[in-house]
This record gives structure tokens, C-alpha cells and sequence, in this order.
């Protein structure tokens, strides 16, 4: 096993979508605010900057009306294809503080409108990886992306 198997978390699964209908779930606010959080948890803010360098701002809102701000920055932006984003930044650079994790998503073309989509979650430690699956990890990203394909699916 290697180091970065210690710290990484992943999701991939093959989706009847076109990739740019996945992508633009991720990057159009309006969307982004409808599924990014599994229910009956809600997105109170999204505030996705899509750029190199951007700001991808995030607050959820749990049922009890408590908000949790996910501040980071998108280091690679392939529309379409891929986003790279980090809580290791809250903005144009300034560090966070308290890295978690750098984000991974990736929109490979099957053809006929079929998408492979695989997210990954790469931690800066092995005790934040173990921290992050036992958040749920596994059950909470796929219920996300199950909303992000029912939303996608229909527009």
C-alpha cells in the first residue's frame, strides 16, 4: 500500500449522463445549492468561483438551522473534464490554517453519453482520511451524487 493509498478516499461510478451536464452541477451555483449536501442537510450559500485561483465557498445548513462554511480554492479548473479544489486556501492564496483535504473530480467521456465520474479525496494525513470515512464519507459523497444525478438528469 502506498502512502497516498493511506490518505485517500474514492468514489467512482459509471453514470448515464453526459459529462458536461455532471460538470455543470458542480459549477453553476443555482445547482450546486440543490445537491451538494446530503438531505436533509441544505446549502445555505455557493459561491463557486470556477478558476485557477477562485474561490469555491460552500456553507451547509443542518436541519436545526447550524451552518458549517467549507471555504477552500480551485487549483485546476478542465471544463468539463476536471476540478481540483483545496481547503488549504481560503482565498487568492492565503493558507487556511487547518488543511483537511484537496478534491478531485474527474468527468471521463464514455461515449453515447455516458460518463465515467470518479471523485477523489486526498487527505493530508492518514488520521484525517480515517476521520473523513468515519464522517461518512462513502454513504454521504454517492447520496450527494445520487442528487446531483437525479437534478442533472432532468435538465
Amino acid at each position: 500500500m502506498s502512502t497516498s493509498d493511506n490518505r485517500e478516499l474514492v468514489i467512482t461510478r459509471e453514470i448515464d449522463l453526459p459529462a458536461e451536464r455532471l460538470y455543470r452541477g458542480w459549477t453553476d451555483p443555482t445547482l450546486l445549492k440543490q445537491w451538494f449536501c446530503p438531505k436533509p442537510w441544505s446549502v445555505a450559500r455557493a459561491e463557486p468561483d470556477v478558476r485557477p485561483g477562485g474561490t469555491c465557498l460552500v456553507v451547509m445548513r443542518s436541519p436545526e438551522g447550524e451552518e458549517i462554511s467549507n471555504p477552500g480554492v480551485y487549483l485546476e479548473v478542465v471544463p468539463n473534464r476536471r476540478l481540483v479544489f483545496t481547503d488549504a486556501y481560503l482565498q487568492a492564496w492565503e493558507p487556511s490554517g487547518q488543511a483537511f483535504m484537496t478534491a478531485m473530480v474527474t468527468f471521463d467521456d464514455l461515449s453515447r453519453g455516458r460518463t465515467r465520474y470518479i471523485a477523489r479525496a486526498m487527505h493530508w494525513s492518514a488520521a484525517d482520511r480515517q476521520k473523513h470515512e468515519k464522517m461518512g464519507f462513502h454513504e454521504g459523497w454517492n447520496k450527494c451524487l445520487n442528487q446531483l444525478i437525479e437534478l442533472v438528469g432532468r435538465n
